[in-house]
Parts: structure tokens; C-alpha cells; sequence
């Protein structure tokens, strides 16, 4: 895979694992059953939070800025 190929997927990844890892965490339903079935798993993840809305918003300006300039 070139250099260049990576570079525009790699915002694209980025964005998605965001959007994806806010909607997990931010939906109560499934808060409520990660603290029942998996009480360690769902602290470990609840403890990337910050992580996943740091991701949202840098993957969508750096995807916004991709589609910009190409």
C-alpha cells in the first residue's frame, strides 16, 4: 500500500472508530448492560472516552480537509 493511499483512508478510520466508540458510550441502554454482563470490560472502555471525542472531531476535520483538497 502506498504512502498516499494510506493518507486518505487513515482520517476516514479515524473518524469511524470515533462516531462508532461516542454512540457506545453515550447510549444509556447500553452503559446500563456493559455495567451489568461486564462490569471490568465496561469500566476499561468507558475509560476511553475522551479518547473516542478527541477522534470524532479530529477525524472529521481531517476528513473534511481531505475532501477540500483532493
Amino acid at each position: 500500500m502506498k504512502y498516499e493511499t494510506l493518507d486518505l483512508i487513515f482520517p476516514y478510520i479515524v473518524f469511524f472508530y470515533g462516531i462508532l466508540m461516542v454512540f457506545v458510550l453515550e447510549n444509556k441502554a447500553l452503559d446500563r448492560l456493559a455495567r451489568e454482563r461486564m462490569p471490568a470490560m465496561g469500566a476499561t472502555l468507558r475509560s476511553h472516552r475522551g479518547l473516542a471525542w478527541v477522534c470524532l472531531f479530529v477525524g472529521g476535520l481531517w476528513s473534511l480537509q481531505n475532501l477540500a483538497f483532493t
